[in-house]
């Protein structure tokens, strides 16, 4: 029997375990992504990311939700991921990663707060994607904004009035193929409050592919407007900051902080 070495990150609540070149063939990734991210009966997390080289790059991230899909892209894996690495190579320089969204470059800094650092990734352009399917199933008002959109991975944004009182669990049920955001005006023109619940992974604390999808359909909508090219979108785990490209918001850059929480040995 083999022993190995995973590490557990989050990036506000939102928690990864990164193993890097696991000794086990691909197809029985799936099935160790449910094992461990189990919160009862494995380590527990949303996600795990697995990294393995490649030429040109600081890594290649492969993520596998909780439930064992395995999907395009993170913003809050991203960051977890790259402090694996920093970690690994002992320095927080630039970062270009190949994930199956594409490339994305990762800056990183150092903060004040043991075992976190800062983390900006350029998370590529927002499109614009098709109405996913089951959506009537939401029964969304027809005078509500909705946007549905990609950062390299599904979502649908629906402008409300208080997020704390909608139900995702049950909203996120009829539509489980997609990231779901519920998304209002924060206290200040430049800030937005957002909750999500995540496709293979379901209500989690925060979202960094969802912060940057409600930042843009929020400036699209007139909901918010940026200061200096930036939104605060705050989140039951904490706020990250998204700036849009000017003077149309196409390209979203993500800013948020990367928590290493510890070293886990398992065996196989």
């Amino acid at each position: 029997m083999s022993t190995i070495t995973i590490t557990k990150h989050h990036g506000l609540g939102n928690d990864f375990l990164v193993v890097f070149d696991p000794p086990v063939v691909d197809d029985e990734l799936p099935d160790l992504a449910r094992r461990w991210c189990d919160r009862r009966r494995g380590v527990g997390a949303d996600g795990l990311l697995v990294a393995t080289d490649a030429t040109g790059y600081a890594a290649r991230m492969v993520l596998y939700n909780a439930d064992g899909s395995r999907a395009e892209m993170s913003g809050n894996g991203i960051r977890c991921f790259a402090q694996a690495v920093a970690r690994r190579d002992g320095h927080l320089d630039d970062q270009l990663i190949a994930t199956d969204a594409g490339d994305r470059l990762v800056r990183l800094a150092a903060t004040g707060e043991p075992g976190t650092i800062e983390a900006s990734v350029d998370m590529g352009a927002v499109g614009t994607i098709d109405e996913p399917d089951n959506w009537a199933a939401l029964g969304c008002h027809p005078d509500r904004p909705v946007a549905h959109l990609s950062l390299g991975n599904p979502h649908s944004v629906v402008g409300v009035d208080d997020v704390d009182v909608v139900d995702l669990v049950e909203l996120g049920a009829k539509v489980p193929h997609i990231n779901l955001e519920v998304v209002e005006p924060g206290s200040r023109q430049h800030e937005v409050r957002m909750r999500v619940h995540e496709r293979g992974a379901g209500v989690t604390e925060a979202c960094g592919t969802g912060a940057c999808a409600s930042a843009y359909a929020a400036a699209s909508w007139g909901l918010a407007t940026p200061k200096d090219g930036k939104l605060t979108v705050h989140m039951d785990g904490g706020s990250a900051t998204v700036e849009l490209d000017a003077p149309a918001p196409g390209r979203a850059t993500l800013t948020g902080p990367a928590t290493f929480v510890g070293i886990i040995e398992i065996e196989l």
